[in-house]
């Protein structure tokens, strides 16, 4: 099997049992205890901005974004990305990450956020978040919080404890 024979997919409901493997494997069970992970808890994912990138027929990487609300902020939080490790440092993870931060601002998306590594992300377009602006549920290094931001202010607007958006009360609608 080649890369070149990678082909990427929106994610559909029949990939869930092949990205949960993938992530399994790419983060252990200690995933369940990351801050990240209690955000997704709070609600589901964004189908139509997650990818995958499938060769000979499996998924072989993931890419998720989830809907976030920080004060009286907005933004999608990406995440997971994982990669299968033959299919690791040819590219594919970060054409996935362009691929959905693309979506995101097709959409309309303010900013995407992420706990990740800057020399990473950086090229992608990512900048720490100032120390402080916002805070995780659990435990974080605060020099991973990054962000990308398609709309002036958007970055800016997001405050304090960042939570899934299903569970704050919209203050567009109060």
């Amino acid at each position: 099997m080649s890369f070149a024979d990678t082909t990427y997919l929106p994610e559909q409901p029949a990939h869930d049992p092949e990205i949960e493997i993938i992530n399994a494997e790419a983060f252990g069970p200690g995933r369940f205890t990351r801050a990240a992970y209690k955000i997704r808890e709070g609600g589901p994912h964004e189908r139509g901005l997650s990818f995958v990138a499938v060769n000979g027929g499996a998924v072989v990487a993931s890419v998720r974004m989830t809907r976030i609300a920080a004060g009286a902020g907005r933004a999608l939080l990406l995440g997971p990305l994982a990669v299968r490790p033959p299919f690791k440092n040819v590219g594919i993870g970060r054409r996935l990450v362009a691929m959905a931060l693309e979506a995101a601002k097709n959409g309309g998306a303010g900013a995407v956020i992420l706990v990740g590594d800057e020399p990473y992300y950086g090229p992608l377009g990512f900048k720490k978040i100032p120390r402080g602006q916002i805070s995780m549920p659990r435990p974080v290094d605060l020099d991973r919080l990054l962000a990308v931001e398609f709309l002036p202010g958007a970055v800016a607007a997001l405050a304090g404890e960042v939570s899934h958006a299903d569970q704050v009360r919209d203050l567009a609608k109060a």
